[in-house]
Protein backbone atom coordinates (compact mmCIF):
# COMPACT_ATOMS: atom_id res chain seq x y z
CA UNK A 1 0.00 0.00 0.00
CA UNK A 2 2.85 2.43 0.96
CA UNK A 3 4.76 1.42 -2.46
CA UNK A 4 1.36 2.42 -4.46
CA UNK A 5 1.08 5.74 -2.65
CA UNK A 6 4.62 6.52 -2.97
CA UNK A 7 4.16 5.90 -7.00
CA UNK A 8 0.57 8.12 -7.01
CA UNK A 9 2.82 11.24 -4.96
CA UNK A 10 5.74 10.70 -7.51
CA UNK A 11 3.60 10.51 -10.71
CA UNK A 12 1.92 13.72 -9.02
CA UNK A 13 4.95 15.62 -8.97
CA UNK A 14 5.86 14.32 -12.43
CA UNK A 15 2.73 15.08 -13.79
CA UNK A 16 2.33 18.61 -12.52
CA UNK A 17 6.09 19.16 -13.60
CA UNK A 18 6.46 22.02 -16.53
CA UNK A 19 9.96 21.89 -17.78
CA UNK A 20 11.76 22.87 -14.45
CA UNK A 21 8.86 24.19 -12.00
CA UNK A 22 5.68 22.51 -10.57
CA UNK A 23 2.55 23.84 -10.71
CA UNK A 24 0.41 23.38 -7.76
CA UNK A 25 -2.30 21.43 -9.96
CA UNK A 26 -3.61 21.35 -13.35
CA UNK A 27 -6.55 22.95 -14.15
CA UNK A 28 -6.97 25.48 -11.33
CA UNK A 29 -3.36 26.71 -10.48
CA UNK A 30 -1.83 26.81 -14.28
CA UNK A 31 1.78 28.79 -12.99
CA UNK A 32 4.22 28.66 -10.65
CA UNK A 33 3.34 29.95 -6.67
CA UNK A 34 6.06 30.92 -4.48
CA UNK A 35 6.09 28.44 -1.36
CA UNK A 36 3.90 26.03 -2.96
CA UNK A 37 7.14 25.40 -5.07
CA UNK A 38 9.78 25.25 -2.46
CA UNK A 39 7.71 23.00 -0.58
CA UNK A 40 7.50 20.67 -3.51
CA UNK A 41 11.28 20.49 -3.83
CA UNK A 42 11.21 18.37 0.02
CA UNK A 43 9.11 16.33 -2.51
CA UNK A 44 11.52 15.67 -5.61
CA UNK A 45 14.64 15.68 -2.97
CA UNK A 46 12.90 11.95 -2.61
CA UNK A 47 13.90 10.86 -5.93
CA UNK A 48 15.95 13.84 -7.80
CA UNK A 49 18.10 15.88 -5.64
CA UNK A 50 18.81 18.18 -8.93
CA UNK A 51 15.11 18.50 -9.93
CA UNK A 52 14.42 19.74 -6.26
CA UNK A 53 16.90 22.43 -6.31
CA UNK A 54 15.98 23.80 -9.42
CA UNK A 55 12.65 23.89 -8.70
CA UNK A 56 13.96 26.51 -6.22
CA UNK A 57 16.15 28.57 -8.87
CA UNK A 58 13.68 28.91 -11.17
CA UNK A 59 11.69 30.34 -8.87
CA UNK A 60 14.11 32.80 -8.07
CA UNK A 61 15.01 34.02 -11.62
CA UNK A 62 12.24 36.41 -11.47
CA UNK A 63 13.01 38.20 -8.64
CA UNK A 64 12.20 41.61 -8.65
CA UNK A 65 15.32 43.97 -8.32
CA UNK A 66 14.12 45.26 -4.46
CA UNK A 67 14.54 41.87 -3.69
CA UNK A 68 10.79 40.84 -3.45
CA UNK A 69 10.28 37.34 -4.35
CA UNK A 70 6.51 36.99 -6.12
CA UNK A 71 4.22 34.95 -4.94
CA UNK A 72 2.73 33.74 -8.52
CA UNK A 73 5.30 33.50 -11.70
CA UNK A 74 3.53 33.86 -14.80
CA UNK A 75 5.61 31.35 -17.01
CA UNK A 76 3.09 31.30 -20.02
CA UNK A 77 -0.10 32.85 -20.90
CA UNK A 78 -3.25 30.63 -19.78
CA UNK A 79 -6.33 32.59 -20.73
CA UNK A 80 -8.34 30.22 -18.04
CA UNK A 81 -6.71 31.61 -14.42
CA UNK A 82 -7.97 34.90 -13.47
CA UNK A 83 -6.28 37.73 -12.23
CA UNK A 84 -3.51 37.00 -14.70
CA UNK A 85 -0.60 39.21 -15.66
CA UNK A 86 -2.39 41.59 -17.56
CA UNK A 87 -5.10 42.10 -14.84
CA UNK A 88 -1.59 42.58 -11.97
CA UNK A 89 0.30 45.02 -14.24
CA UNK A 90 3.36 44.79 -12.40
CA UNK A 91 5.74 45.68 -15.62
CA UNK A 92 8.91 44.09 -14.51
CA UNK A 93 11.62 43.71 -16.52
CA UNK A 94 11.59 40.23 -18.23
CA UNK A 95 9.68 39.19 -15.70
CA UNK A 96 5.77 38.31 -15.59
CA UNK A 97 4.83 38.14 -12.37
CA UNK A 98 2.19 39.15 -9.50
CA UNK A 99 2.82 42.15 -7.27
CA UNK A 100 2.44 40.62 -3.76
CA UNK A 101 5.05 38.06 -1.83
CA UNK A 102 4.29 34.96 -0.24
CA UNK A 103 5.47 33.28 3.30
CA UNK A 104 9.24 33.24 3.55
CA UNK A 105 10.06 29.66 3.86
CA UNK A 106 12.57 29.76 1.05
CA UNK A 107 16.05 29.94 3.17
CA UNK A 108 14.23 26.78 5.80
CA UNK A 109 13.96 24.59 2.93
CA UNK A 110 17.63 25.49 1.03
CA UNK A 111 19.39 24.67 4.00
CA UNK A 112 17.36 21.41 4.47
CA UNK A 113 18.75 20.50 0.85
CA UNK A 114 22.04 21.74 1.49
CA UNK A 115 22.34 20.14 4.95
CA UNK A 116 20.76 16.50 3.66
CA UNK A 117 22.66 16.73 0.49
CA UNK A 118 26.15 15.63 -0.89
CA UNK A 119 29.18 18.38 -0.60
CA UNK A 120 28.74 19.25 -4.26
CA UNK A 121 25.43 20.62 -3.54
CA UNK A 122 26.74 23.23 -1.57
CA UNK A 123 27.40 25.11 -4.91
CA UNK A 124 23.57 25.60 -5.55
CA UNK A 125 23.27 26.78 -1.74
CA UNK A 126 26.01 29.41 -2.04
CA UNK A 127 24.17 30.52 -5.48
CA UNK A 128 20.97 30.96 -3.79
CA UNK A 129 22.18 32.35 -0.57
CA UNK A 130 22.27 36.18 -2.08
CA UNK A 131 18.74 36.35 -3.45
CA UNK A 132 17.98 34.76 -0.07
CA UNK A 133 19.81 37.37 1.69
CA UNK A 134 18.50 40.31 -0.76
CA UNK A 135 14.27 38.83 -0.24
CA UNK A 136 14.84 39.12 3.58
CA UNK A 137 16.47 42.35 3.27
CA UNK A 138 12.98 43.36 1.36
CA UNK A 139 10.72 42.64 3.92
CA UNK A 140 13.27 44.45 6.76
CA UNK A 141 13.30 47.36 4.41
CA UNK A 142 9.34 47.73 3.74
CA UNK A 143 7.43 44.98 6.20
CA UNK A 144 8.30 46.17 9.23
CA UNK A 145 6.28 49.37 10.26
CA UNK A 146 6.54 49.25 13.84
CA UNK A 147 10.51 48.28 13.97
CA UNK A 148 9.58 45.11 15.96
CA UNK A 149 10.53 42.21 13.53
CA UNK A 150 6.95 41.56 12.76
CA UNK A 151 5.73 41.23 9.26
CA UNK A 152 3.06 43.74 7.45
CA UNK A 153 1.42 42.23 5.25
CA UNK A 154 -0.98 44.02 2.77
CA UNK A 155 -3.06 41.26 0.82
CA UNK A 156 -4.17 38.13 2.41
CA UNK A 157 -2.89 36.22 -0.85
CA UNK A 158 0.25 36.76 0.60
CA UNK A 159 -0.23 35.27 3.61
CA UNK A 160 -1.40 32.27 1.91
CA UNK A 161 -4.16 31.26 4.57
CA UNK A 162 -6.66 34.11 1.94
CA UNK A 163 -9.76 33.79 3.58
CA UNK A 164 -8.89 32.92 7.28
CA UNK A 165 -11.25 34.60 9.73
CA UNK A 166 -8.27 36.82 10.86
CA UNK A 167 -9.06 39.01 7.77
CA UNK A 168 -12.73 39.37 8.29
CA UNK A 169 -12.59 42.89 10.03
CA UNK A 170 -9.36 44.00 8.02
CA UNK A 171 -11.11 42.97 4.55
CA UNK A 172 -14.61 44.76 5.99
CA UNK A 173 -12.81 47.85 5.17
CA UNK A 174 -11.95 47.61 1.87
CA UNK A 175 -13.65 49.50 -0.88
CA UNK A 176 -14.71 47.15 -3.70
CA UNK A 177 -16.90 49.98 -5.58
CA UNK A 178 -14.56 50.13 -8.62
CA UNK A 179 -14.27 46.24 -8.86
CA UNK A 180 -16.64 45.90 -12.02
CA UNK A 181 -17.12 42.76 -13.40
CA UNK A 182 -15.05 39.47 -13.66
CA UNK A 183 -15.62 35.90 -14.30
CA UNK A 184 -13.94 33.59 -11.54
CA UNK A 185 -12.88 30.71 -13.30
CA UNK A 186 -11.59 29.03 -10.21
CA UNK A 187 -15.28 27.87 -9.89
CA UNK A 188 -15.27 25.81 -12.98
CA UNK A 189 -12.72 23.61 -11.25
CA UNK A 190 -13.95 23.75 -7.85
CA UNK A 191 -17.26 23.45 -5.80
CA UNK A 192 -18.40 26.84 -4.69
CA UNK A 193 -18.70 25.57 -1.44
CA UNK A 194 -14.73 24.85 -0.21
CA UNK A 195 -14.15 28.59 -2.37
CA UNK A 196 -13.66 32.27 -1.11
CA UNK A 197 -17.16 33.89 -1.52
CA UNK A 198 -17.55 36.26 -4.28
CA UNK A 199 -17.98 39.51 -1.77
CA UNK A 200 -14.36 38.59 -0.86
CA UNK A 201 -13.02 38.12 -4.17
CA UNK A 202 -14.16 41.77 -4.60
CA UNK A 203 -12.30 42.45 -2.09
CA UNK A 204 -8.89 40.91 -2.82
CA UNK A 205 -9.36 42.24 -6.51
CA UNK A 206 -9.62 45.98 -5.00
CA UNK A 207 -6.34 45.02 -3.35
CA UNK A 208 -4.70 44.12 -6.54
CA UNK A 209 -6.25 47.17 -7.83
CA UNK A 210 -4.54 49.25 -5.54
CA UNK A 211 -1.26 48.08 -6.32
CA UNK A 212 -1.36 48.17 -9.82
CA UNK A 213 -2.58 51.75 -9.89
CA UNK A 214 0.17 53.63 -7.72
CA UNK A 215 2.78 51.19 -9.73
CA UNK A 216 3.38 48.63 -7.32
CA UNK A 217 5.50 51.32 -5.15
CA UNK A 218 5.95 49.82 -1.74
CA UNK A 219 5.76 52.91 -0.08
CA UNK A 220 2.63 53.87 -0.90
CA UNK A 221 1.30 50.12 -0.35
CA UNK A 222 2.79 49.79 3.24
CA UNK A 223 1.54 53.49 4.31
CA UNK A 224 -2.00 53.78 2.37
CA UNK A 225 -2.75 50.12 1.21
CA UNK A 226 -6.77 49.19 2.32
CA UNK A 227 -5.49 46.26 4.23
CA UNK A 228 -2.21 46.55 6.63
CA UNK A 229 -1.96 43.64 8.77
CA UNK A 230 0.99 42.45 11.11
CA UNK A 231 0.30 38.09 9.96
CA UNK A 232 0.98 36.01 12.65
CA UNK A 233 1.55 33.40 9.90
CA UNK A 234 4.70 35.13 8.11
CA UNK A 235 6.02 36.45 11.00
CA UNK A 236 7.09 33.46 12.91
CA UNK A 237 8.08 32.09 9.29
CA UNK A 238 10.46 34.62 8.45
CA UNK A 239 12.13 34.44 12.20
CA UNK A 240 12.67 30.68 11.39
CA UNK A 241 14.20 31.26 7.87
CA UNK A 242 16.53 34.09 9.86
CA UNK A 243 17.65 31.80 11.62
CA UNK A 244 17.91 28.82 9.29
CA UNK A 245 19.65 31.58 6.92
CA UNK A 246 21.92 33.02 9.76
CA UNK A 247 23.28 29.50 9.49
CA UNK A 248 23.99 29.37 6.01
CA UNK A 249 25.69 32.45 6.68
CA UNK A 250 27.83 31.25 9.23
CA UNK A 251 29.15 28.26 7.59
CA UNK A 252 29.94 30.70 4.16
CA UNK A 253 31.60 32.68 6.61
CA UNK A 254 30.04 36.11 6.08
CA UNK A 255 30.86 37.92 9.21
CA UNK A 256 28.37 40.86 8.54
CA UNK A 257 25.73 38.99 7.66
CA UNK A 258 25.38 37.14 10.62
CA UNK A 259 25.37 40.24 12.49
CA UNK A 260 22.49 41.45 10.33
CA UNK A 261 20.54 38.44 10.55
CA UNK A 262 21.23 37.79 14.11
CA UNK A 263 19.75 41.39 15.11
CA UNK A 264 16.62 40.89 12.98
CA UNK A 265 16.24 37.34 14.97
CA UNK A 266 16.64 39.34 18.36
CA UNK A 267 14.18 42.03 17.47
CA UNK A 268 11.64 39.42 16.21
CA UNK A 269 12.35 37.15 19.55
CA UNK A 270 10.98 40.56 21.41
CA UNK A 271 8.49 42.18 19.59
CA UNK A 272 6.36 38.75 18.87
CA UNK A 273 5.14 39.57 22.71
CA UNK A 274 2.76 42.01 20.90
CA UNK A 275 0.84 39.68 18.87
CA UNK A 276 -0.09 37.66 22.55
CA UNK A 277 -3.44 37.59 22.88
CA UNK A 278 -3.37 36.73 26.86
CA UNK A 279 -7.59 36.16 26.17
CA UNK A 280 -7.69 34.34 23.82
CA UNK A 281 -4.15 32.11 24.97
CA UNK A 282 -2.06 32.45 21.81
CA UNK A 283 -0.23 34.43 19.52
CA UNK A 284 -2.67 36.49 16.79
CA UNK A 285 -2.43 38.45 14.22
CA UNK A 286 -2.95 42.33 14.81
CA UNK A 287 -5.04 44.72 12.12
CA UNK A 288 -2.79 47.88 12.47
CA UNK A 289 -5.42 50.24 10.39
CA UNK A 290 -8.24 49.31 12.95
CA UNK A 291 -5.45 48.98 15.60
CA UNK A 292 -6.66 45.56 17.20
CA UNK A 293 -5.87 41.95 17.63
CA UNK A 294 -8.18 39.29 15.18
CA UNK A 295 -8.74 37.63 18.65
CA UNK A 296 -8.77 34.21 15.83
CA UNK A 297 -6.54 31.34 17.09
CA UNK A 298 -5.36 29.55 13.36
CA UNK A 299 -2.95 26.89 12.43
CA UNK A 300 -0.50 30.12 11.85
CA UNK A 301 -1.03 30.60 15.67
CA UNK A 302 1.33 27.15 16.64
CA UNK A 303 4.57 27.78 14.30
CA UNK A 304 5.33 29.44 17.43
CA UNK A 305 7.09 26.59 18.37
CA UNK A 306 8.63 26.38 14.53
CA UNK A 307 10.17 29.59 15.32
CA UNK A 308 11.11 29.08 18.84
CA UNK A 309 9.19 31.86 20.57
CA UNK A 310 7.15 31.90 24.08
CA UNK A 311 7.74 31.62 27.26
CA UNK A 312 6.99 28.24 29.44
CA UNK A 313 3.36 29.63 29.95
CA UNK A 314 2.71 30.86 26.65
CA UNK A 315 4.25 27.18 25.21
CA UNK A 316 1.77 25.43 27.59
CA UNK A 317 -1.27 27.48 26.85
CA UNK A 318 -0.67 26.37 23.39
CA UNK A 319 -0.35 23.02 23.75
CA UNK A 320 -3.85 22.90 25.68
CA UNK A 321 -5.00 24.63 22.56
CA UNK A 322 -3.77 21.45 20.71
CA UNK A 323 -4.80 19.04 23.09
CA UNK A 324 -8.13 20.49 22.96
CA UNK A 325 -8.52 20.78 19.46
CA UNK A 326 -7.36 17.00 19.27
CA UNK A 327 -10.04 15.60 21.18
CA UNK A 328 -12.67 17.59 18.53
CA UNK A 329 -11.22 16.46 15.33
CA UNK A 330 -10.58 13.39 13.96
CA UNK A 331 -7.04 14.74 12.55
CA UNK A 332 -5.02 17.44 13.09
CA UNK A 333 -4.37 20.29 12.52
CA UNK A 334 -7.68 22.39 11.07
CA UNK A 335 -6.39 25.87 10.00
CA UNK A 336 -9.66 27.21 12.24
CA UNK A 337 -9.93 26.45 15.80
CA UNK A 338 -13.17 23.60 15.71
CA UNK A 339 -14.82 25.86 18.71
CA UNK A 340 -14.73 29.25 16.75
CA UNK A 341 -18.11 30.52 15.22
CA UNK A 342 -16.50 30.78 11.69
CA UNK A 343 -15.29 27.19 11.45
CA UNK A 344 -16.02 25.10 8.72
CA UNK A 345 -14.41 21.93 7.67
CA UNK A 346 -14.42 21.66 3.77
CA UNK A 347 -13.92 25.77 3.72
CA UNK A 348 -10.41 26.70 2.32
CA UNK A 349 -8.83 28.22 5.30
CA UNK A 350 -11.58 28.37 7.67
CA UNK A 351 -11.41 24.77 8.65
CA UNK A 352 -9.63 22.63 6.46
CA UNK A 353 -6.00 20.84 7.24
CA UNK A 354 -3.46 22.40 5.01
CA UNK A 355 -0.42 19.76 5.16
CA UNK A 356 2.52 22.33 4.35
CA UNK A 357 1.29 24.23 7.70
CA UNK A 358 0.97 21.02 9.30
CA UNK A 359 4.09 19.74 8.36
CA UNK A 360 6.10 23.20 10.05
CA UNK A 361 3.94 23.26 13.13
CA UNK A 362 4.58 19.17 13.55
CA UNK A 363 8.52 20.06 13.01
CA UNK A 364 8.69 22.79 15.53
CA UNK A 365 6.74 20.68 18.63
CA UNK A 366 9.39 18.07 17.79
CA UNK A 367 12.51 20.40 17.93
CA UNK A 368 11.04 22.15 21.33
CA UNK A 369 10.26 18.54 22.93
CA UNK A 370 6.25 18.14 22.30
CA UNK A 371 7.81 14.64 20.57
CA UNK A 372 4.50 12.90 21.48
CA UNK A 373 2.24 15.95 20.00
CA UNK A 374 4.67 17.24 16.82
CA UNK A 375 4.26 13.14 16.40
CA UNK A 376 1.06 12.82 16.43
CA UNK A 377 0.83 16.12 13.39
CA UNK A 378 2.84 14.18 11.39
CA UNK A 379 0.84 11.30 11.80
CA UNK A 380 -2.14 12.56 11.33
CA UNK A 381 -1.25 14.62 8.13
CA UNK A 382 0.28 11.38 6.67
CA UNK A 383 -2.91 9.73 7.14
CA UNK A 384 -5.40 12.32 6.25
CA UNK A 385 -3.28 12.94 2.87
CA UNK A 386 -4.00 9.05 2.32
CA UNK A 387 -7.35 9.37 2.96
CA UNK A 388 -7.90 12.46 1.30
CA UNK A 389 -5.95 10.96 -2.07
CA UNK A 390 -4.11 13.85 -2.47
CA UNK A 391 -6.00 16.84 -2.51
CA UNK A 392 -5.34 20.45 -1.92
CA UNK A 393 -6.74 20.24 1.83
CA UNK A 394 -8.72 17.82 3.38
CA UNK A 395 -11.39 17.88 5.93
CA UNK A 396 -10.65 16.98 10.12
CA UNK A 397 -13.40 15.88 10.51
CA UNK A 398 -14.13 13.37 7.52
CA UNK A 399 -10.73 13.29 5.59
CA UNK A 400 -12.25 13.92 2.47
CA UNK A 401 -10.30 16.08 0.37
CA UNK A 402 -11.25 19.53 -0.52
CA UNK A 403 -10.16 21.61 -3.09
CA UNK A 404 -7.98 21.17 -6.32
CA UNK A 405 -7.07 17.23 -7.06
CA UNK A 406 -3.68 16.08 -7.59
CA UNK A 407 -2.03 18.34 -5.71
CA UNK A 408 1.98 19.07 -5.83
CA UNK A 409 2.63 20.21 -2.11
CA UNK A 410 0.31 17.62 -0.51
CA UNK A 411 2.24 14.54 -2.73
CA UNK A 412 5.49 16.14 -1.72
CA UNK A 413 4.95 16.70 1.87
CA UNK A 414 3.45 12.90 2.14
CA UNK A 415 6.44 11.96 0.42
CA UNK A 416 9.08 13.75 2.58
CA UNK A 417 7.03 12.77 6.10
CA UNK A 418 6.83 9.39 4.31
CA UNK A 419 10.57 8.73 4.05
CA UNK A 420 10.66 9.48 7.91
CA UNK A 421 7.23 7.77 9.17
CA UNK A 422 8.97 5.01 11.21
CA UNK A 423 10.49 8.09 13.36
CA UNK A 424 6.52 9.13 14.59
CA UNK A 425 6.01 7.27 17.51
CA UNK A 426 2.76 7.77 20.05
CA UNK A 427 4.28 5.60 22.60
CA UNK A 428 5.42 7.55 25.89
CA UNK A 429 9.40 7.79 26.36
CA UNK A 430 10.72 5.88 29.20
CA UNK A 431 10.94 7.97 32.42
CA UNK A 432 14.72 8.49 33.58
CA UNK A 433 15.22 6.49 36.98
Amino acid sequence: MKHELATSAKQILLSNDRNGYTVPTDGLYPYQWNWDSVFVALGFAQFDRNRAWREIEILFESQWDNGMQPHIIFHQVDPNYFPGPSVWQTNQPNKHTSGITQPPVAASIVRQLWESGEASEQARMEALYPKLMAWHDWFATYRDPMDNGLVMTTHPWETGRDNSPEWDLPMSGVDTSQVGEYSRRDLNQVDQSMRPTHEQYDQYLAMVFFGRDCGWDQDEIVKNGPFRVLDVGMSLILLRANQDLLAMAQALGFEEDCKKLQARITKTQIGIDFLWNENIGAYCSYDLIAQRSSDSLSNASFLAFYADVGSPLQRQKLTQHLLRIKDTVSYLLPSCDPASEHYNHILYWRGPIWAVVSYMVGLGLIEQGETKLGNQVMLDTMAVIEAGNFYESFSPDTGEGTGGKQFSWSAAIWLHLNAQRDTFTLQDEPKAK
